[in-house]
C-alpha cells in the first residue's frame, strides 16, 4: 500500500457530521489541459450534533486537487491557517454560520480512474457515486450531508456546445474568446454522490410527458451524432416507467426537464443524477441492426431503474453507505416489477431466480460475503455487489410478499412521506412498513444483519387412514465470514400441494382445507416446525418455494419421477423451470463423477425423454418452454458443486447437451422451422411475443449447433446471412463459432464478416471480443492476448474490459486450463488496470476469490496467482481489500 494498511470502516461508528451545507454554487470553467472549480459553499453547525461551547474544526474530503485558493467570509486564508494532507483539508471554525469559498484545479483529461470529472470521447462528464465527488472539490462528501446545488458551467462553444448539469437551465449567455455559460439549478437538496456535469458536441432526441398532474415534463437524450437513431427505444421506456410510477406508486416526477446522456466510457450501467442521468452507452442505444433482444429487454430495465431511483434514493437517500441497499434493492424491486408487467411476468422471475442462484449464492458462499448492510467496508465500491443490489431486491420482495399489495403501497407511502428529503436507513424503510401495515417485522429484520443464503430443508409424512399430510420445515444458514452462528431467518415459502393427478389441492393458513384457496405462502420463523395438511386422499407432491418467494436453498428428496411430474403438470413456471434444472443438474452430475472412469458413460434417458416431451407441449408458452430447455449453465453447475472441476463439468454439459439434440434433432428442427416461418413476416418488434418466438427458436438453433452433422451448421450460416434483426445474427454467430461440427473457414469468415459489418460501433464490438474469448472453441488465453492488440480493442474502455476478460473469465474451458496459464493472465491485467481503474480491477479478478471451492491443483494455482497480486506495492483500496479477504 502506499501509506499503511488501509482503515477499516465500520456503521457501529457512524456518527452526524458537525456541519451541515445547505447551499453549493460551483463554477466549472473547463479547458483542455486543466479545469477551475470554484466552490462557494454555505456552512452550518449541525446543533444537534454540537452542544459544546468550542466549535469543532471542519474536515472536508478532496483528492488529487490542486488548491488554488481558500476564503472563508471573504478572507483568504494563508497556509499556516489550515492544515492540507492526503485525502483531506481541515480548517478552524470561528461562527456556527459561514461562507466557504474553494478554488481547485482539477486535470480531467488524465483522470482514467473515471470518478469525479473526467473525459469521455472528447466529452466531459462525471461519475460521483460513490465518492467520486471528492475528486472535483473540497467537500463532505457523504450521503447525508445534503445541499441545494447551483452549477455554472463555462466552455468553448465549437468544442463543447451542450453544456449540462442538475435541475432547470436558469441562464445562458456568450462569453469572449468564443467560450459561452449555462447556469442550472437544482431546487431539491441532495448530497453529492448525486452531482452531475456534461459538456460536449451532442445531438439529442426530445419528447414531453404530462404528469397525472398536468405538469408538462421535456425528456431530452443525449449523444452523439451518429448514434441519434438509436434513441428511440430509451424514450419509449422512459415514458412508460413515468407513467407506470405514477400508476403503481404514485409518484410524480419534479423538475420542467428530464435528462439521459449516453457516455462510452462508464464504470457502472448508468447513475440516477437528479435530472440528468449518465447511461453507459451500451445500456441506451439500441436499433434492430445493432442490438439484440436482451439488449431491449436491459435498455427498457436500466432506463426504468434510474428513473425510479428519482424517489427510492434522491428524493429520499441513504443516511451512509452502509445503507445503499435501502436505496438499490428497493428500486431493482420496482424495475423487476415494471418488467414483468412489460414482458413475461413468469420468465423474468425464471431469470432473476437464475442469477441469484448461480452468481450472488456464489458471493454468499465465498470469501466477500456480506449482508445486504454490511457491519464494515474497506472500500465502498466493492460493496457494490448482487448481496446488496438483487438479495436486496429479494428482501423487498418478501416484505411485498408477506404484506401483500395494498399494504405494501401504504407502506411505500408513508415511507416517502415521512422522509422525503431526508438521508433514511433500511431500518426506517421497515419501520414505514411496520407502522402503515400493522405487521411485526422484528424478526424479518436478521435478513439484513446476516450474510450467507438459507438452506430449507423439508421432510414430508403421509397417514393414508385420516389423509393427514405432514410437512416438516427445517432452515438453518451456513457460516460465513465473521458470522459463524446465525439466529432463524423470517422466511415466506409459496407452496401447493399437487394430487395424482396433478391437481392442486385444497389448502387454507391453518393448514386444512379451503376450496377457494389452492396457494398459500408458509411463514416459516422457527428452526424447525411441522404444517399439517388434512384431506389428503394420496400422498401429494409439494411444490416449494413457488415463485421463488424467498432467496434460500431448497432441499427435499425428488425423485426424477416427480421432477418429470412437476415439469409436466405444476402451474407455477418457476417450479416447472427448477424441476428442469434440478433434472438437468442430477443428469450431468453424474457424468462429472465419472468423469476420469475410461468407459464410455450414457447420458440419463429419462432428462432426454423429459426434454422431448417438453419440445412437443403444444401447450407450453414459448417464453416458458425456451427457459426450460435451456440446460443448467456451467456457471450455475460450479456453484452447486462440493468441489468444482472445471473440465469434468464442461465435458459433461456438452455431452447431455449433444445427447437431447442428436435423439431430437427432427424436432427441434421442426420446431425451429415453425418458428422462423412465423416470424419472417413483418419487421423487427421487440415486444414479448415476437421476443419469446425469437428466443425458442435460436435455443432450438442452439441444440442443432450440437448435432454432428454439416446441414445443421449450414442452417446457422443461412440464418446469419439473412438476419433482419441483430438477435438473429449474433445467435447464428454463436452456433458457428462453438459448432459440433466446426468449419472453421466459416467460422473465420463469419467473424470477419461481422468486424466489417459493425467496426464503427463500440457496443458492437463488444460483442465481437466478448463472442471468442468466451468460446469453449477460440478462447485461449493466446488468441485473447491477440485480440488485445487488436486494433478495435480499448484497454482504456470498461466495456472493453468486461467483454474481453470477463468473458475470458467465464470460459470454463480455457480459463481453467491445466498449468494456470488463464490464472497468470488475469493477475497481470489485474495488476495493469489496478493502476489505470481499481473499481474495474477489483471487479475483473473476483472469479479468482472462489480459489479454495476447486479441485487441489486449480485452487493452488488460483491463490498463487492471489498471492502475486498481494504482492504488489501500492495497490488500490479496491484491490487490497478483495485480496485480502480472499486469502
Amino acid at each position: 500500500m502506499k501509506d499503511a494498511q488501509p482503515s477499516t470502516i465500520y456503521l457501529k461508528d457512524y456518527q452526524a457530521p458537525d456541519y451541515w451545507i445547505d447551499t453549493t454554487h460551483l463554477t466549472f470553467d473547463l479547458h483542455e489541459d486543466h479545469t477551475l472549480v470554484t466552490a462557494v459553499l454555505q456552512m452550518r453547525l449541525n446543533e444537534d450534533a454540537n452542544r459544546g461551547e468550542a466549535l469543532p474544526a471542519l474536515t472536508l474530503h478532496g483528492e488529487e486537487l490542486d488548491l488554488v485558493s481558500l476564503h472563508r467570509d471573504g478572507e483568504e486564508l494563508e497556509k499556516d491557517q489550515y492544515q492540507l494532507v492526503k485525502g483531506s483539508l481541515t480548517l478552524p471554525v470561528e461562527q456556527p454560520r459561514f461562507q466557504l469559498q474553494i478554488v481547485t484545479r482539477i486535470r480531467p483529461q488524465e483522470n482514467t480512474s473515471l470518478e469525479g470529472l473526467y473525459k469521455s470521447n472528447g466529452m466531459f462528464c462525471t461519475q460521483c457515486e460513490a465518492e467520486g465527488f471528492r475528486k472535483i472539490t473540497y467537500y463532505l462528501d457523504r450521503p447525508d450531508v445534503m445541499s441545494v446545488f447551483t452549477t455554472k458551467v463555462i466552455a468553448s462553444q465549437a468544442r463543447y456546445p451542450v453544456l449540462l448539469a442538475n435541475g432547470n437551465a436558469i441562464d445562458r449567455g456568450e462569453l469572449d474568446n468564443d467560450r459561452h455559460y449555462v447556469t442550472w439549478e437544482d431546487p431539491f437538496k441532495k448530497p453529492s454522490y448525486l452531482f452531475a456535469l456534461v459538456a460536449g458536441d451532442l445531438e439529442y432526441v426530445e419528447d414531453h410527458f404530462t404528469t397525472m398532474n398536468g405538469r408538462e415534463v421535456t425528456l431530452r437524450l443525449f449523444t452523439e451524432s451518429h448514434n441519434i437513431h438509436k434513441c428511440d427505444h430509451a424514450m419509449v421506456s422512459l415514458k412508460k416507467s413515468m407513467k407506470w410510477d405514477e400508476e403503481v406508486y404514485g409518484r410524480e416526477y419534479d423538475l420542467d426537464i428530464f435528462m439521459i446522456v449516453a457516455v462510452d466510457h462508464f464504470n457502472m450501467g448508468a447513475m440516477e443524477n437528479k435530472g440528468l442521468n449518465i447511461f453507459n452507452s451500451s445500456c441506451v442505444l439500441a436499433s434492430p441492426e445493432t442490438a439484440t433482444d436482451a439488449t431491449y429487454q436491459k435498455i427498457e430495465a436500466i432506463v426504468a431503474h434510474e428513473y425510479f431511483h428519482n424517489w427510492s434514493g434522491n428524493r429520499v437517500t441513504c443516511r451512509d453507505w452502509f445503507q445503499l441497499s435501502l436505496k438499490e434493492g428497493f428500486t431493482v424491486f420496482r424495475d423487476a416489477e415494471f418488467s414483468a408487467d412489460m414482458n413475461s411476468r413468469g420468465v423474468k422471475r425464471i431469470q432473476d431466480a437464475a442469477v441469484l442462484r448461480t452468481a450472488q449464492f456464489a458471493e454468499d458462499a465465498g470469501p466477500m460475503a456480506h449482508p445486504i448492510r454490511p457491519e464494515s467496508f474497506i472500500e465502498i465500491s466493492n460493496f457494490y455487489t448482487l448481496t446488496v443490489y438483487e438479495k436486496g431486491c429479494e428482501v423487498v420482495r418478501m416484505i411485498h410478499t408477506l404484506l401483500g399489495a395494498d399494504q405494501f403501497r401504504k407502506g411505500t407511502d408513508l415511507y416517502f412521506d415521512r422522509h422525503d428529503g431526508e438521508a433514511a436507513t433500511c431500518e426506517d424503510f421497515v419501520k414505514a412498513m411496520e407502522d402503515a401495515s400493522g405487521v411485526d417485522l422484528t424478526q424479518f429484520r436478521n435478513w439484513y444483519s446476516q450474510s450467507g443464503t438459507p438452506v430449507i430443508t423439508v421432510t414430508d409424512r403421509y397417514e393414508a387412514e385420516t389423509g393427514d399430510y405432514h410437512l416438516t420445515i427445517a432452515q438453518s444458514c451456513p457460516a460465513t465470514p465473521g458470522q459463524e452462528h446465525k439466529k432463524p431467518f423470517h422466511i415466506p415459502l409459496g407452496l401447493a400441494l399437487l394430487d395424482e393427478q396433478g391437481q392442486l389441492l385444497p389448502l387454507n393458513a391453518e393448514g386444512g382445507n379451503s376450496e377457494g384457496n389452492r396457494e398459500q405462502v408458509l411463514s416459516i420463523k422457527q428452526s424447525e416446525e411441522t404444517f399439517v395438511f388434512k384431506g389428503c386422499k394420496s400422498k401429494p407432491l409439494p411444490s416449494l418455494l413457488r415463485n421463488f418467494s424467498a432467496p434460500v436453498r431448497v432441499r427435499y428428496d425428488y425423485s426424477k419421477d416427480d421432477l418429470v411430474f412437476l415439469m409436466k403438470h405444476d402451474t407455477d413456471s418457476f417450479n416447472r423451470w427448477d424441476a428442469c434444472q434440478r433434472l438437468g443438474v442430477m443428469a450431468i452430475e453424474q457424468l462429472v463423477e465419472q468423469f476420469d472412469e475410461q468407459a464410455e458413460q450414457a447420458v440419463d434417458s429419462q432428462l432426454v425423454d423429459a426434454f422431448g416431451a417438453l419440445i412437443a407441449d403444444p401447450k407450453l408458452e414459448h417464453a416458458v418452454k425456451a427457459e426450460m430447455l435451456c440446460l443448467p449453465t456451467e456457471a450455475s453447475l460450479a456453484e452447486q458443486a462440493e468441489e468444482i472441476k472445471p473440465l469434468a463439468i464442461v465435458a459433461a454439459r456438452k455431452k447431455v447437451k449433444q445427447a437431447i439434440a442428436e435423439t431430437h434433432s427432427a424436432a427441434l428442427l421442426a420446431l425451429y422451422n415453425e418458428l422462423h416461418n412465423e416470424l419472417n413476416h413483418g419487421d423487427y418488434r421487440p415486444e414479448a411475443s415476437d421476443i419469446a418466438k425469437r428466443t425458442l427458436k435460436n435455443v432450438c438453433l442452439g441444440y442443432l449447433a450440437a448435432v454432428d452433422d454439416a446441414g445443421y451448421l449450414q442452417r446457422s450460416a443461412e440464418q446469419y446471412n439473412a438476419a433482419s434483426s441483430m438477435t438473429d445474427r449474433r445467435a447464428a454467430l454463436g452456433c458457428i463459432v462453438n459448432a459440433r461440427h466446426r468449419d472453421e473457414h466459416l467460422v473465420e469468415q463469419m467473424l470477419t464478416d461481422f468486424y466489417d459489418r459493425y467496426k464503427d460501433d463500440a457496443n458492437v464490438m463488444d460483442d465481437w471480443f466478448a463472442v471468442q474469448s468466451s468460446s469453449a472453441e477460440l478462447g485461449t488465453v493466446e488468441k485473447v492476448k491477440a485480440l488485445m492488440q487488436h486494433d478495435s480493442f480499448d484497454s482504456t474502455s470498461p466495456n472493453k474490459l468486461r467483454a474481453l476478460i470477463g468473458g475470458f473469465t467465464r470460459n470454463m474451458t480455457h480459463f481453467h486450463t491445466t498449468g494456470g496459464a488463464g490464472y497468470e493472465f488475469l493477475a497481470d491485467r489485474v495488476i495493469e488496470l489496478d493502476k489505470q481503474n481499481p473499481q474495474v480491477a477489483s471487479r475483473v479478478m473476483m472469479p479468482l476469490t472462489r480459489w479454495k471451492k476447486f479441485e487441489p491443483v486449480a485452487s493452488g494455482l488460483m491463490k498463487k496467482a492471489l498471492q502475486r497480486i498481494k504482492a504488489v506495492h501500492d495497490l488500490s483500496t479496491d484491490v487490497y481489500e478483495v485480496v485480502n479477504k480472499s486469502l
